[in-house]
């Protein structure tokens, strides 16, 4: 499965290890994914993966609009 986050789209970067030599060696930089269950309009759950900044401001958003009600 793809490390990529579902909603925001994020995904792995590339880039390199830098030793005190500055030898240079490939290195990946993972998103911080959370599995994470919703509840979709016909009342059936799915699990998806959200990357961890992403939830932050799903929940910000949400805390938003319920102060606003």
């Amino acid at each position: 499965m793809a490390r990529k986050c579902s909603v925001s789209g994020k995904g792995p970067l590339v880039g390199n290890n830098v030793s005190h030599a500055h030898n240079k060696t490939k290195r990946r930089q993972l998103p911080n994914l959370r599995s994470v269950k919703i509840t979709l309009e016909d009342g059936t759950t799915k699990r998806i993966k959200v990357a961890a900044s992403t939830l932050r401001t799903m929940k910000k958003k949400a805390a938003q609009a319920a102060a606003a009600n």
